[in-house]
């Protein structure tokens, strides 16, 4: 393997986790796939300048397979809720994910680095692509399914994705904007059927040779793009590296995820989200793991508590929704058959929660921290004591420290900026950058720190704990939701006048969009409960339906600035109870 001569790994990682042996399982089942980095990690040898995640990892566990050295159990095993089940192993994963990147290689001619835009449920096809794109070094762009047709023009035409890929139910809305994409050349459809101008992917894939030369990536190179809301102006596009999301996991090992080659990991999210591609790709596959995915068309409780008691989980993972919907139910009628580890991440959970969680099953739910641009920045991990609302420590390889506005590092107790230190070299798992602007990569920055947008405190010993957002970024049940997203789809409707969104907590939710609207003229005198919901089923219609306001009131100004800005912080201060 050829090696970059780059500074010594110490320099990049001041937090290294203990090393830690698996519990009850041969450590050479993960030395196996690591022990070519071990040096790496003890800051002996460079990190290497070649590397591609397929080859380096799933194909090594493949290797081990055959080997006989690995337990005998699959990689990645769905279920859809109706009597269907598919598993794989790795050899297996191996031969499918080959055959898919024929398809984007050969069938549609896509080259190292050409952009693919995936949208598709919690199904198997979704992990294909994710390794068939990683084989070839194209570049995977997720996106959730409730995406409108709006929201993917916005995203076909700002990533110049040359190919997308969807299902049967957002075909439409494809076909209702691909007019306007002119670098889309390929549209392949998940389906059992057919659909004009449309490829059929499973037709394609099957019929494809299991040979596929694997891309010679290197350890920057573009491998994901997430699109993440902001407080103003539409989503940025956060691209990630080979190094950034697929060799992080084997510097920092288990750390936060802390899952052996004979678990089995849950991620319960959207295929949208970075913490699927941490959870249920790349931390889980680089210890060996199996990933589970359960179809879950609809979040119901009962359906995820049955499935906890009927299949050998042991970790799940999911946001402060999950739990707070689970605490609802009798959870004394239900018994576990594997589950060991719980953890929450996407916004701060309630600690009531936490102690009813751990009253009614007797497990602790491990908090994390991240975002799209750095994936986990901090976390409770096993052994760790928990404290009740907090956070967690900094999660390798970052350095993370309380900051003021000029960069300066605050002592313990002091409320500053959530910050990680980028300088003076960039730590693997921080993004690349944000694509096509590089006022808002340049704006990410201050002195030595990449700056989150959340504020918090440390405590004395290194606990963080969030206090709220530098921003009017709304995240509600684990999305991130901009204002400017749901503003634009509000104004639209010719009862709006002018419009301001914002967070109002919610019990459920977490917190939930609210949006404050000053009606025009011709609608002042309408029915607001009517008008209400009308205005709600515009934004579902206009955008995401997960964007849509769950409260509106009408009000007939909205608090602003001498030179006219909005001022969102005073009405989320009003939502939230504060003076």
């Amino acid at each position: 393997m050829k090696i970059c001569k780059l500074r010594a790994l110490t320099s990049l990682w001041t937090l290294k986790p203990p090393c830690r042996t698996f519990h009850g399982h041969p450590r050479l089942l993960v030395s196996d796939v690591h022990s070519q980095y071990e040096s790496v990690r003890r800051g002996e040898q460079e990190i290497p300048k070649y590397f591609n995640f397929a080859s380096d990892v799933l194909d090594k566990w493949s290797e081990i397979e055959k080997a006989g050295k690995r337990p005998t159990k699959s990689a990645f095993w769905w279920i859809s809720g109706n009597g269907e089940e598919v598993k794989w192993n790795f050899q297996e994963l191996g031969i499918l994910s080959r055959k898919v990147a024929n398809v984007l290689t050969k069938v549609c001619g896509l080259q190292k680095g050409d952009r693919v835009f995936v949208v598709l449920p919690r199904i198997p096809e979704w992990w294909l692509l994710n390794v068939a794109c990683i084989r070839a070094g194209i570049v995977l762009i997720p996106g959730i399914s409730q995406l409108s047709a709006k929201d993917i023009l916005y995203r076909l035409q700002a990533s110049k994705a040359k190919c997308i890929i969807t299902n049967d139910i957002l075909a439409p809305a494809v076909d209702s904007v691909a007019s306007e994409c002119q670098f889309l050349k390929y549209k392949l459809m998940v389906s059992k059927g057919s659909r004009e101008g449309w490829l059929n992917f499973n037709d394609l894939y099957k019929n494809q040779p299991a040979d596929h030369p694997c891309a010679k990536t290197r350890l920057q190179d573009s491998m994901t793009i997430f699109f993440t809301s902001g407080t103003t102006g539409s989503p940025k596009m956060v691209e990630h590296s080979q190094g950034s999301l697929g060799f992080r996991p084997l510097l920092c090992e288990r750390f936060w995820l802390d899952v052996a080659p004979s678990d089995t990991v849950w991620g319960i999210t959207d295929t949208g989200w970075i913490v699927t591609s941490l959870t249920s790709v790349f931390d889980a596959w680089s210890s060996g793991s199996c990933v589970f995915v359960h179809q879950l068309p609809k979040i119901e409780s009962s359906v995820i508590l049955n499935t906890l008691c009927n299949f050998p989980i042991d970790t799940i993972v999911g946001a402060p929704t999950l739990y707070r919907m689970l605490v609802q139910a009798d959870l004394s009628s239900y018994k576990f058959m594997n589950l060991k580890h719980c953890l929450s991440g996407g916004e701060p959970l309630n600690p009531e929660v936490i102690d009813q969680w751990k009253s009614k099953t007797g497990l602790d739910i491990h908090e994390v921290y991240g975002q799209t641009e750095a994936g986990i920045i901090c976390s409770v991990s096993k052994g760790m004591k928990i404290k009740p609302g907090s956070m967690g420590k900094a999660a390798p390889p970052f350095d993370v420290q309380i900051v003021d506005k000029n960069a300066n590092v605050l002592p313990p107790g002091q409320q500053g900026e959530i910050a990680v230190r980028s300088k003076p070299v960039r730590p693997l798992g921080l993004f690349t950058e944000y694509i096509d602007n590089p006022k808002k990569t340049a704006e990410s920055e201050r002195g030595d720190f990449y700056v989150t947008g959340d504020r918090g405190t440390m405590d004395e010993d290194g606990y963080f704990w969030f206090i709220g957002r530098d921003d009017d970024i709304i995240i509600s049940s684990g999305y991130r939701i901009g204002p400017f997203e749901v503003e634009s789809a509000l104004i639209e409707h010719p009862a709006v006048a002018e419009t301001a969104v914002v967070s109002s907590p919610d019990p459920l939710r977490g917190e939930v969009v609210k949006a404050f609207v000053v009606l025009s003229d011709a609608f002042s005198s309408s029915d607001c409960e009517s008008l209400a919901r009308d205005l709600q089923e515009h934004v579902k219609k206009t955008t995401a339906p997960y964007k849509y306001p769950r409260k509106v009131e009408f009000v007939r100004e909205l608090p602003k600035t001498i030179t006219g800005k909005i001022k969102r912080d005073e009405l989320r201060a009003k939502e939230w109870g504060k003076k």
